[in-house]
């Protein structure tokens, strides 16, 4: 981690520093000893300075004595990486088309690329991270996902090895949070003859930390929030109000599958799930050590 102070740090008055740290502290033992599941993407993970700050918050946050996890997912990497090799990523309602040569594509970007960046970025600012995808420690048995067409639920779309999760084992995850590492886990499971897939990261995020009980689910995205249908920021929603903005449809698009797998969570035990912008730096310190809201946060009832 940098030694120099920014400017913006450098002109707070020592007085005022550690007003800033002892405000931190209710939220320092409140949290620790907790886990707390990030999904990792958007701008956070694209612009140099935000990467930055995103690794050192990570850092902090365990140093601090709380368990953090990162899920990553990578779109456009995988975009570049087949733009490399003279094929186009197709989508069906949304979905990327995984075929076998796809497939091989999306397990060297997440697998290697993506993934040893992140964990780079987190070492580099004093961590130490490990990377894994789902088949390590046999972590996410996966199946074929079923991908009803939206129109017609009659008829079924097949793209390819894009998979659902069957079931999570953590124990690699808990091993290596015990030992004071961080896990970087890439969104990649496997199937019963070995096959693998590619799974949707904002779903696996959602229930590894269902899995894990955490404390909460953090989803790094390009938005501000939910807002309503006025454009207006959220900050504090329940279960049940999420479910009245799916069925008259303010929440739609992109945001669906995000915020379908924050709800599974939340319904399931996280204590609070917090879908957040990215683009604000230090985000992840200014969640979970203040009580400003830089999203929305989802409880459970």
């Amino acid at each position: 981690m940098s030694s120099t102070p920014t400017p913006e740090l450098a002109a707070i008055a020592p007085r005022d520093k550690a007003e800033i740290l002892a405000q931190a502290l209710p939220y320092i033992r409140k949290f620790h000893g907790k886990t707390i599941v990030i999904k990792y993407g958007g701008n956070a993970m694209t612009d140099p300075a935000l990467q930055a700050d995103f690794a050192e918050d990570v850092v902090l946050l365990k140093l601090v004595g709380m368990k953090p996890i990162v899920v990553h997912g990578g779109g456009p990497q995988i975009d570049d990486a087949l733009a490399k090799i003279g094929k186009k990523g197709t989508f069906i309602q949304g979905m990327r088309v995984t075929d076998e040569e796809t497939m091989e594509v999306v397990e060297w970007v997440l697998g290697g690329e993506v993934q040893q960046d992140i964990v780079g970025l987190i070492n580099a600012a004093g961590g130490k991270a490990v990377g894994l995808t789902g088949r390590d420690g046999a972590m996410i048995r996966a199946r074929k996902l079923k991908m009803l067409d939206k129109d017609d639920p009659s008829k079924e779309h097949d793209i390819g090895q894009v998979g659902e999760i069957e079931s999570i084992d953590p124990s690699v995850v808990q091993a290596l949070q015990d030992d004071q590492f961080i896990p970087v886990i890439s969104p990649i499971g496997f199937g019963e003859r070995n096959e693998s897939y590619n799974i949707n990261a904002d779903l696996v995020a959602s229930k590894l930390a269902t899995v894990l009980r955490a404390e909460k689910l953090m989803l790094l995205t390009n938005t501000t929030g939910v807002l309503d249908k006025a454009g207006k920021l959220l900050t504090n929603l329940s279960a049940r109000q999420i479910d009245e903005l799916f069925a008259d449809g303010t929440i739609s698009g992109g945001m669906l599958p995000k915020i379908a797998g924050a709800l599974d969570a939340a319904k399931s035990g996280v204590n609070a799930v917090h879908i957040i912008d990215g683009r604000v730096p230090h985000v992840m310190l200014l969640e979970v050590l203040t009580d400003g809201a830089f999203g929305t946060m989802i409880r459970s009832h």
